[in-house]
C-alpha cells in the first residue's frame, strides 16, 4: 500500500468514527414536522462535516480499490453498487403510497405525489432513466481505456510509432500499457536503425540515382533497371600523386586521398552533383545542369588552392578537371549476389580521355563543344579553344580550356590574347606550323607562363624540325 493511500486511510478512520459519534447530534439538527428544517448545534456543524470528509476519504479509497482491481472487478464493484442504489430508490418511489411515516410525507409533498395523481410511478422512470445515462458514462469511462488499445494495436500494426501510447485506467491496463510500451520501443529502434542504414546506403549510393531509376529505396534496385539522361560527367584528378604517394606511408595516403575527397565531395553535393565513383585519386560524379558543373569545377580548383596555403603540413594538391555533356545509362550492372548501380555511355569515356590532354597541357578545368553548347546563352563564362581530341580517322572532338579557374590577373591576361591563341590553334591542326607558332610566339611574349601555348610551341618547333609531335 501506497504511503498517500495509508494517509488516506487513517483520515477516513477518523472521520468515520468521529461522525459515528456525532451522528446523535447531528440528526437532533434536522427537524421535521409540516416542514423540513434544519437548526444545528456548534457540535451538529462538526458532525455534519466529519461526515463530509469520511464520504471524501471514503470515496477517494474507493477509487483506488476499483483502480486496482482487474477489468471485470472494476465493472462489478462499479455498476453492482450503482444498481442496487438505483434499483432500491426507484422500488421505495414506486411504493411510496404505501408509507405513512412522517419522512415519507415531507418526501411526498417534495416530490407532489398523492394517491390520486401517480406521479410516483413519472418519479420511477425518471429515476430509471438517469441510472440509464450514468451507466452508460461509467462503461463509456471505463472502456475508454480499450478504445486507446485498440488504436494503439492499429498503429503497431501498421508499423507506424509514436513517441509513447497511453492508455490509462486500472492496474491491468497499466500493465498492457507497458507492454505495448515496449513494443512500440521496439518498432522505434528498428525504424531509427532502418533510417540509419538508409543514410548509411545512401553514402555508397546517392539518393539523385535512385532517384533517376524511380526509386525509392536501395531494397527496390533490381538487375536490368536502367533510365537513358542527358547529364554533364566530371572527371576529377589530384595532379602527381603516384610521386607524392611514394614519399608517404600506407596511413599518411589514406589520410592524403581523403583530405582531398573532403575537401571536392562536399562541393560536388553542394552545386547538385552526386559522386558516382572514387577512382582511387580520382572522382566520376555527374551534374544534370552544365552550369553547375562549371561553377562547381571552378569552386573545386580554389578550394584547393587554399587548403594548399592554410595546411602546409601535407603535400601540395594540383587538381585537374575534365567535363563532358552527353546520353548517359543509369543502371545496375553484376549478378544477383553482388549489385552495383553506376553509369554506362561514351560520354564518360571521353571524359575520361578528355582527362589525359588536361595532365598534357597541364590545365586547370577543360570541356567539351557538347558542354558549351549545353549552357544557357546568358550564361557569364570565360573561356578559350585548346584544340581538338581526336577519336578515330574521322571524327574530332573540340576542347576548351575554363579561364575562370586562374585569379584575376591571369584571366584577363588571357583573355586579351585569346583571338591570337586560338588562331594559333586553328593554324597548328591546319598543318601551318610557321604561322602557329608566330602566334604562340605572340602570346609567350603576352604571358610567359600560358602552358598550353607553351605546349604547341614546342611542337611546332618539332613538326617544323621533321620531329614527330605528339598528336592532339
Amino acid at each position: 500500500m501506497k504511503k498517500s493511500t495509508k494517509i488516506i486511510l487513517i483520515l477516513f478512520i477518523i472521520s468515520a468514527v468521529a461522525s459515528i459519534l456525532l451522528f446523535k447530534q447531528v440528526k437532533e439538527g434536522i427537524i421535521i414536522g409540516e416542514q423540513l428544517y434544519f437548526n444545528f448545534s456548534p457540535v451538529g456543524y462538526i458532525g455534519l462535516i466529519l461526515i463530509l470528509f469520511a464520504f471524501v476519504f471514503g470515496s477517494i479509497l474507493y477509487i483506488k480499490f476499483i483502480k486496482a482491481q482487474n477489468f471485470s472487478n472494476m465493472l462489478f464493484f462499479i455498476t453492482v453498487p450503482l444498481t442496487l442504489f438505483f434499483s432500491s430508490l426507484i422500488y421505495l418511489v414506486s411504493n411510496i403510497n404505501n408509507y405513512t411515516n412522517p419522512q415519507v410525507e415531507i418526501v411526498k409533498q417534495v416530490l407532489n405525489v398523492n394517491t390520486n395523481n401517480n406521479v410516483n410511478y413519472v418519479w420511477a422512470i425518471l429515476l430509471a432513466v438517469i441510472y440509464l445515462t450514468l451507466l452508460f458514462l461509467t462503461l463509456t469511462f471505463v472502456c475508454k481505456p480499450i478504445k486507446k488499445i485498440e488504436k494503439a494495436v492499429y498503429r503497431l500494426s501498421d508499423g507506424r510509432v509514436k513517441d509513447d501510447i497511453l492508455i490509462g485506467g486500472n492496474k491491468q491496463f497499466v500493465g498492457i500499457e507497458h507492454g505495448l510500451n515496449k513494443i512500440n520501443d521496439v518498432y522505434k529502434e528498428k525504424e531509427n536503425l532502418l533510417r540509419k542504414t538508409n543514410i548509411e546506403y545512401e553514402k555508397f549510393i546517392p539518393k539523385q540515382f535512385l532517384k533517376f531509376l524511380g526509386k525509392n529505396s536501395i531494397l527496390e534496385l533490381e538487375l536490368g533497371n536502367q533510365v537513358q539522361k542527358e547529364v554533364t560527367t566530371m572527371f576529377c584528378d589530384i595532379r602527381n600523386s603516384t610521386i607524392t604517394s611514394s614519399t608517404l606511408s600506407l596511413e599518411e595516403n589514406f589520410n592524403y586521398i581523403n583530405s582531398y575527397l573532403k575537401t571536392v565531395s562536399p562541393l560536388i553535393r553542394k552545386y547538385g552533383g552526386f559522386v558516382d565513383k572514387y577512382l582511387g585519386d580520382g572522382i566520376l560524379a555527374v551534374f544534370i545542369q552544365p552550369e553547375n558543373a562549371i561553377e562547381c569545377s571552378v569552386q573545386i580548383v580554389k578550394a584547393i588552392e587554399q587548403k594548399n596555403k592554410s595546411n602546409l603540413k601535407i603535400p601540395s594538391m594540383d587538381v585537374g578537371i575534365s567535363l563532358n555533356t552527353g546520353e548517359v545509362v543509369f543502371g545496375v550492372v553484376g549478378e544477383e549476389e553482388r549489385k552495383s548501380p553506376t553509369i554506362i555511355s561514351d560520354t564518360v569515356n571521353l571524359a575520361s580521355k578528355m582527362e589525359n590532354i588536361n595532365k598534357f597541357f597541364k590545365t586547370k578545368i577543360i570541356f567539351s563543344k557538347r558542354t558549351l553548347n549545353s549552357l544557357k546563352s546568358e550564361y557569364p563564362l570565360s573561356y578559350r579553344f585548346i584544340g581538338n581530341l581526336t577519336l578515330d580517322e574521322k571524327n574530332l572532338l573540340s576542347l576548351f580550356e575554363c579561364l575562370d579557374a586562374y585569379d584575376k590577373k591571369l584571366r584577363e591576361r588571357l583573355e586579351s590574347i585569346k583571338v591570337t591563341f586560338e588562331q594559333g590553334v586553328r593554324y597548328y591542326n591546319l598543318g601551318k606550323f610557321h604561322n602557329a607558332k608566330e602566334n604562340f610566339q605572340l602570346v609567350l611574349k603576352r604571358v610567359r607562363e600560358d602552358k598550353v601555348a607553351y605546349m604547341y610551341y614546342n611542337r611546332c618547333e618539332q613538326k617544323i624540325n621533321g620531329d614527330n609531335p605528339l598528336r592532339l
